[in-house]
């Protein structure tokens, strides 16, 4: 088990280290111009929360880890989360951990990817398809970045920057009551919108 656990380790930091390694991305359009200009800006302030929107395969996920590896907090935890990937009470758990009894299965305490990314960046990719029941919660950690484990009663402080992602087009949402105002204006914070592919024929080689 020791040596399992070890195992599980070495891959997860080498796993790390290829974080900054991003390839992929590039341009020298004036869209991608502005893009990176912007995506500096923002990375610098560390504490600023981010919403990236763009379609799918415009490269939003590549955006958000250059932010996080231009920021000071490179050196800290990289860890994703995809909103639209896990059903709704495994994405809770996933994110906020749980105590050993909080439910049947909860034989051993796990602390979740909010604890995971302390000091560094959590990506939520997809926050469009996140359940209406957990955006409060999520409200909630950006505005005192505290949260409790599923079960537990002790509050639990990090120091996590929040970078998130959508092809959605959240306004619209918002309007339609699918996704709450207050967290839209609280993650739009930085906001960075990146142009297809057709949008910039210039980088297309």
């Amino acid at each position: 088990m020791e040596t399992s656990r070890l195992r599980q380790e070495v891959a997860w930091r080498r796993a790390q280290s290829d974080v900054c390694q991003v390839d992929g991305v590039g341009g020298d359009s004036p869209a991608w111009q502005r893009l990176t200009e912007v995506t500096q800006k923002i990375a610098g302030a560390d504490h600023v929360p981010v919403l990236i929107c763009g379609e799918s395969g415009s490269g939003k996920e590549r955006v958000a880890r250059t932010i996080h590896c231009g920021s000071p907090r490179a050196g800290g935890p990289w860890v994703t989360i995809n909103c639209s990937a896990l059903p709704e009470n495994l994405l809770e758990s996933e994110m906020f951990g749980y105590e050993k009894g909080a439910f049947t299965d909860a034989r051993q305490l796990k602390r979740g990817l909010l604890e995971l990314a302390d000091g560094g960046t959590l990506f939520l990719d997809e926050i469009g398809d996140l359940a209406l029941t957990l955006q409060p919660k999520l409200l909630r950690v950006l505005e005192t970045r505290t949260f409790r484990r599923l079960g537990g009663s002790r509050e639990i402080s990090v120091d996590v920057r929040f970078v998130a992602a959508t092809h959605r087009n959240l306004p619209e949402m918002v309007k339609n009551g699918q996704f709450r105002e207050d967290l839209y204006y609280r993650l739009n914070v930085g906001a960075i919108d990146v142009p297809p592919l057709r949008a910039r024929r210039e980088d297309i080689l």
